[in-house]
Parts: C-alpha cells; structure tokens; sequence
C-alpha cells in the first residue's frame, strides 16, 4: 500500500534469502540471531535440554537391565530376580515419560513470551520503517512474516533445537554402548553413518532453497487473501470475483507444487535414513546370531545390543525431518531479519552536512523569517531508474508564518509528494525543507510530526471508534477538543452513530461513506490545534453543501496556523492567501488566485473546468 498517489508500484520484498542465497547462506549463523530473543530464558531452556538428556539417556540403561535379566534371573530360573528387573525397568520408563513431560512444561511458558516479544519488536520496527520501505513490500509478506514465520520459530525453539542436541548425545552415547559391548557389531551400524552425512549435506542445500519459495510464496498468497478481503466492494461491483477466484488458485497451485517438492525431498530424505539403519540393523542381527550359536557372543549381549540399536532408531530417523525443520526455521529467521535490519527512518535524523548551506547558498541557521520554506527541493525516488527524471526539480516555495498557500497542479505534476516530505515521510534527495527556520532534518521526527500535522485524500482509519481515530492526531487531547475538531471537519454525525464517538468504525473505516471518513481524518489533522497543517485535497469526496461548511469552519483553523493546501477546485483555492502553481516538478507560479487567473493560462486552463462552482 502507498501513501503518496505519485509513488511508483508497489513492489515485493528484495529476494535477498532467494536460491542463490540460500547456497551460500549457513543455517546455524542465521539461527545464532535469535540468541538475543533466547537469553532471557536461557535459563529454563539449557534445564529443559539437560532433562531431556537424562531421560534419554535413561531408555538407554533399559537394554542393560535387560541383558541383566537374560544373563542373570532369566537364565538361572530366578522369578525373583525376573520380578526385580521388571520393576526397575517400570520405574526407568515412568521416570523417562515423566522427565520429558516437564521438559515439556519448562520451554511453554518462556518461549510464548520469546516469540511475543520477536513480534512485538517487528511492529514496532515496521512502524519506524520509512514509507519507501512500505512502498516497496507487500503487506502480506510482512504478514507472513509477522505471523507464520514466527509461531514456526517458536516450534523449532520448543521441539527440534532440542531434539537435535538431545538426539545427538543419544547417538553418541549409544554407538559408544554398542562398541563396548561388541566392538564388530558395533562397526556394523557405525558404516552407514558416512553416507548418512553426505546425504544431509546435499538436502540441506536442496532444501533450503525450496523452503525459502515456500515462504516467499505464502507471503504472495496472504497478499491476494488481504487485497480481496479489502477490495471485495470493488470485485463485487464490477463483478470480478471469478477472476480474482482465477487468480488465488494460479497461486494456490504454484504453491501446492513447490510444497510437493518439499515434501518429495523430505521423503526421499527419510526413506534413506530409515533404510540404511534397517539395513545395518539386519545385517547386526543375522551376524550376532551366528557369534551367539558359536558361543562367542552370549544371548543376554545380543539382546541388549539389538535393544539399545532399536532405542536408537528414533533418534537416528528424526534427523531428516529435524534437519527440515531446522532448514524452515533458518529460512524464517532470514525473512525475519530481512525486515529487522532494514534501517529505520529514526535513523536518518541527522544535522545536515555541513556543506549544506554552502551548497544551498543560504544559511543553515534558523532564521528570522519563519514560516514554512522550500530550498531548491529535489526528489526522486530510491528505486527510479537512473535515466528518469525526477518528481521535484528544484522547488522553491516560502509560506510566511500565519499564511495559508494553495497548491495546485495537473495530475503528476508532484503535489503529493511535495506535501508528503514536509512530516519527512520521503527524504529529499537534495535541498532543504524548513519550518521557522529550522531544517527538518534536524529535528527529531517525533518533535517535527508534533509541529506538523497532515491529511490526505485518501484518508486511513483504523480498527477503532471514531473518537480514538480523531485522538490519534493528539495524544493528550481532552474531550473539548474532541468536540471542536469535529464541529470544524463537520464531522459531528459522529454524534448520532449508536455509540457516538465510541462507536466502532470497523476496518479501514468501510461502516462509513467516503465523505465521512474524510472528514474524520481532516478532525484528526486539526485536533491538535498544529503549528503546521498539510492537507492534500481533504474535501475531494465531499458534497457541494458539506464542503462550503467545512470550509467556512476551516477558515478559522487556518487563520491560526501555517498551512499547505493541495487544491483543485476554486473554492479550495479561495481558502488560500497565495497559490502555488507546480508544473513538471517545478513552481511555475506564484501569486494570488486573481493575479494567476490573469497572467498563467496554465492555471487557467486547470480553473476553467470548475469556474461555475467559485471561480471569479
């Protein structure tokens, strides 16, 4: 979603975890990231993975009892002994169930909140986020992100993360029970480690980059889910519910593949890794057999080493599908991060180089002339090609303090985005912008958007009552000033909603007319009584009767206050002291409404189509 109408598409996120990345990317380094989210619980965590330990090491004393039995009270006729070692081997698997039961309950708790705080700091990341950066993603990929990558990272802190240490201390510790017991056929099952190895190598790198177009995917496909939920007063009207139908199950199915080449993967994975153990297992089996009827193995050996090879199989065959769950998590960390690095636009608060009023031949300190002033302003935006030209090319503009300055101009002509650099939702490329003479480039934002408040066309409201969507534009507002920023918009049918100012105005505002949910954004510009008012033609969806009240209304706000007023109408114009005419980036004009009819058929030519409705 865009929030200047002169910004270019918008685009998906920059592919920087795609398959060319995943080849070189280590998914340990990328998982390492998450230890800052991970050291507050560290605690519980190493705890939870030393039970786990323990009770798998205690499945792993269950064959020696056995071999106990077999030897011992089995082989001299002792019930007795029988009776002992049932008990004991009762008491390890009660013991076992009960260690991972509170493994378990150890990592619930804490990583809940690990995973509530990753997502709370990727908010409040997005929300410092420049709206270049928004301009450029796709809001269901930052979804995705937000959403599945997340509860995906917090099953890997819960279950594989663990196992993969749990697993891999088991296997170490039962290969080294196997060679103790009988080193030959210990050397049996030890063989197909190396291939084993060699195979997760190569799935490790296969995967990965299938698992990144899985996410990537998914994040396109919650982007169509969003833009029909939204939109669905658009498909319907125009009846294009069957090609947005179309369209979903294109993806759907790019989808559905790409999932079944996952999964294909995995498959072939795991079929490997359980055959090659059965294989060895065998092959064990049918050798100590022999060494058994020879007398050089005894029965009691044989049986613990088969039953300490099979408590081995688990750990032996998860690791394909922990070693895949290990890779999606990798991957999400990527896209998680992908976003966290993105530097923030609180970043950018700077003081200006200090060449800058050489450059601009002016001086960088405030002066005394105030208002708001525009100094050689260009822009361009980051992702434009090098051949364009830019949107702003050089705009000089002064509204003296107190003044109101119209600015009108044909459709591209750059007036949106002039009006979005002023609360520094763009940067300039060159220039400077100043507000009493100050450059805004030095002000901390949250000092500039306190001197500065905006409305636009196409005016936002959240999920909220109409009253927190005015309060929004004023923190420590009171009810009084509530009331008055809505008697100005002419926004007081907010009064006879079933709740009044408490009523909820669903999302993005659709309970209300267009008409309406501007003027709630335009009592949300004035509530705060600003400094600085930027309004980009606020009355456009406005009736010819409503607007001549709001105006008469506004004439008030804008006496007290400095202001830009984006306008294309003459009665919006007549608000104004001056008018500025914008031509191809440029001003092209400056003076009075009456002046500019007279000597700029430019402007006349933009008048002409609405002289009927308050031209002169």
């Amino acid at each position: 979603m865009t929030v200047t109408s002169e910004a270019p598409q918008t685009q998906g996120p920059p592919q920087a975890g795609g398959p060319a990345a995943a080849r070189h990317r280590s998914a340990t380094r990328s998982l390492l990231r998450l230890w800052p989210y991970v050291r507050p619980v560290r605690a519980r965590l190493f705890t939870a993975a030393g039970v786990a330990v323990v009770a798998s090491c205690l499945g792993l004393v269950i064959p020696l009892v056995l071999k106990w039995m077999v030897d011992g009270p089995v082989a001299d006729r002792d019930p007795g002994g029988v009776w002992l070692g049932g008990a004991l081997l009762l008491a390890l698997g009660t013991a076992e169930a009960g260690l991972f039961g509170l493994r378990r309950w150890l990592v619930a708790r804490p990583l809940a909140s690990v995973e509530a705080a990753m997502r709370a700091d990727l908010y409040r990341h997005l929300q410092r986020l420049p709206v270049s950066f928004h301009d450029r993603w796709a809001s269901g990929q930052l979804l995705s992100r937000a959403t599945t990558d997340l509860m995906l990272l917090r099953m890997f802190l819960a279950f594989p993360l663990t196992f993969l240490v749990v697993n891999g201390v088991t296997i170490l510790a039962g290969f080294a029970i196997l060679l103790s017991q009988e080193w030959t056929l210990g050397l049996v099952l030890v063989v197909p480690a190396v291939p084993l190895v060699i195979l997760c190598s190569l799935f490790e790198t296969r995967y990965s980059s299938v698992a990144r177009t899985v996410q990537d995917q998914t994040g396109d496909l919650t982007t169509v889910v969003e833009e029909g939920v939204l939109g669905v007063r658009i498909v319907k009207g125009f009846g294009r519910h069957r090609s947005q139908a179309r369209a979903f199950r294109a993806l759907s199915e790019r989808l559905r593949s790409t999932e079944l080449r996952k999964a294909g993967l995995l498959a072939t994975l795991w079929a490997l890794i359980m055959t090659l153990p059965e294989l060895a297992i065998g092959a064990a089996l049918v050798l100590g057999t022999v060494q058994v009827a020879d007398g050089d193995l005894s029965a009691g050996t044989l049986v613990a080493f088969l039953s300490t090879a099979l408590t081995l199989r688990w750990p032996v065959e998860s690791l394909g599908f922990l070693l895949a769950m290990s890779q999606d998590s990798a991957t999400a960390t990527d896209r998680f991060f992908e976003v966290m690095d993105a530097p923030p636009a609180d970043a950018e608060d700077r003081p200006a180089a200090p060449g800058l009023a050489r450059q601009l031949g002016a001086d960088a300190s405030p002066s005394a002339e105030g208002g708001l002033r525009f100094e050689g302003v260009v822009f361009r935006y980051a992702d434009a090609a090098a051949d364009a030209p830019a949107v702003l090319r050089g705009v000089d503009l002064h509204i003296r303090p107190g003044e109101t300055m119209a600015l009108v101009g044909a459709t591209g002509s750059g007036k949106t985005t002039l009006t979005a650099l002023v609360p520094r939702l763009h940067e300039v490329t060159r220039g400077r912008i100043t507000v009493d003479g100050r450059d805004i480039t030095t002000l901390p934002r949250e000092e500039l958007r306190g001197l500065v408040a905006v409305a636009f066309e196409e005016p936002t409201l959240f999920s909220a009552t109409a009253g927190e969507n005015v309060l929004m534009g004023a923190a420590d507002a009171r009810r009084e000033d509530l009331v008055r920023a809505l008697r100005v918009a002419q926004a007081e049918f907010v009064h006879a909603l079933p709740r009044g100012t408490d009523t909820q105005v669903g999302e993005q505002g659709l309970s209300l007319s267009g008409g309406q949910r501007q003027r709630l954004a335009l009592a949300r510009a004035v509530v705060a009584g600003p400094r600085f008012l930027v309004l980009d033609d606020p009355l456009s969806a406005l009736d010819v009767h409503t607007e001549a009240l709001v105006e008469a209304a506004l004439r008030q706000v804008l006496a007290t206050t400095t202001a830009l007023v984006v306008a294309h109408r003459p009665s919006t114009v007549l608000l104004a002291d001056r008018v500025a005419l914008l031509s191809e980036g440029r001003v092209a004009a400056v003076g009075t409404h009456h002046q500019l009819l007279r000597d700029s058929a430019e402007y006349r030519s933009l008048m002409s189509g609405h002289e009927g409705e308050g031209g002169p």
